[in-house]
């Protein structure tokens, strides 16, 4: 093993030539022998394989007391989303830009459709669904990789020229405020505040002045705080959160009072798969927005533990592509949906754990929604697509294809 430029002599390489290498010696070791240029691939492509079987299981406990044809419909959502993950990982970059206008037009026409009557649905609250042939579908979920999509290739156009403010905001600022006006119309601000913090990480990766952040920022808080006081719902929320509303209205405070007694409940080492007493009943999204608490009462610690590990290991996956391709609207994208899963996630787990208000977002990959789980295979389908067109990974994937030919081989023996 050759000494790496600067390195110093008494590091991993002296070590081991003297006998005396060391446990962070041997770990830098490893970890250099599987930093290959299929390693983000094969990263993405195990842990999101991971958390997949792991949600499926956990609504599985969480939907078994109601009906199992709940369970059935989330593994064929489940199916529809693998599948449409395995294609989008075998389409080309220059094709994934090719559907930023069709893709962000359709989303923008899916959103639209919520304020048809007789086919747009209302839920607790807010108007997020449509209904097409029987099956519910939320359209925002889809809004999220098409603006990923676009943001990336309107920036990757436009790399050059990005220190200009228009330049920067036209046209991807009045699509992201016409796509945030349709969902907050809809009352459905957790995916606003989503699809607002994917577009804020796609500008940051880009490079865009810190001056258009210092706006964007105004505008957003500003926007929220309207939106917070101007709904009695939302206000009930913010005070169950950090005010009284707990001993004036216990509705209010009943999901997270629930939630943090599931997570006492499981201990250290959780009841038992499927043991849950919370989902029986107390606990009415235990298969969907709190499902992370139902994991903590039947896990217990090791299983919140890896359920974040697995989500750290995904976001670390996005950060290597960011860091890694030499090509500009793969950083962007992969930067998008980097935060896509770190934002979302932080408020669900946030919200379960009282940390934060409830806001109503799904956790990636774990939670109930046969659209959620859709879009984000696809999203990461997508990113599977980026990573093997890293560089050398061409070059690897060839090397692999060749080597059972050359293995089969017969030796001759001398």
């Amino acid at each position: 093993m050759t000494t790496r430029p600067g390195a110093s002599p008494t590091g991993a390489s002296r070590a081991r030539r003297t006998g005396r290498e060391t446990l962070p010696d041997r770990v830098v070791d490893f970890l250099d022998s599987i930093d290959t240029p299929l390693t983000t691939y094969h990263l993405l492509a195990s842990v999101t394989a991971a958390l997949t079987i792991v949600g499926l299981v956990m609504y599985l406990s969480a939907s078994s007391i109601r009906s199992y044809d709940l369970f059935l419909r989330q593994l064929l959502f489940a199916g529809i989303g693998l599948v449409l993950c395995v294609i989008a990982s075998r389409l080309p970059v220059r094709l994934w830009k090719r559907l930023a206008w069709p893709g962000i037009l359709l989303s923008i026409t899916l959103q639209g459709l919520i304020f048809v009557p007789g086919l747009g649905q209302e839920f607790q609250g807010n108007r997020n669904w449509i209904q097409v042939a029987g099956v519910q579908l939320q359209p925002s979920e889809f809004a999220k990789i098409a603006i990923v999509v676009f943001g990336a290739a309107i920036l990757d156009r436009k790399k050059d020229r990005l220190a200009d403010f228009w330049h920067a905001v036209i046209p991807l600022g009045p699509v992201a405020v016409l796509l945030l006006g349709l969902q907050l119309a809809g009352n459905d601000l957790g995916t606003g505040l989503v699809l607002l913090a994917i577009v804020a990480g796609m500008l940051f990766a880009a490079g865009v002045s810190a001056r258009f952040f210092g706006i964007a920022g105004l505008l957003g808080v500003a926007a929220v705080t309207v939106m917070t006081f101007t709904s009695r719902n939302r206000l009930g929320r913010i005070d169950a959160w950090i005010g009284d509303g707990c001993a004036t209205n216990f509705d209010l405070c009943r999901q997270v009072v629930n939630g943090k007694y599931a997570l006492a409940e499981g201990g250290w080492w959780g009841k038992g798969l499927g043991e849950s007493a919370e989902k029986w009943g107390w606990l009415s999204e235990s298969r969907n927005d709190f499902i992370f608490a139902i994991i903590g009462e039947e896990l217990g610690l090791p299983g919140t533990l890896t359920v974040l590990l697995l989500l750290a290991l995904l976001a670390y996956a996005c950060y290597r592509l960011v860091f890694r391709s030499s090509d500009f609207f793969v950083r962007i994208a992969s930067a998008g949906v980097l935060t896509w899963l770190v934002v979302q996630a932080s408020i669900n787990i946030g919200a379960v754990t009282g940390l934060l208000p409830v806001i109503g977002v799904p956790l990636p990959l774990i939670s109930g929604g046969g659209t959620a789980l859709i879009s984000t295979l696809t999203a990461l389908g997508m990113l599977m697509a980026f990573a093997r067109e890293e560089p050398g990974a061409r070059e690897a994937r060839s090397l692999r294809r060749s080597r059972p030919a050359r293995d089969a081989r017969p030796r001759i023996d001398r």
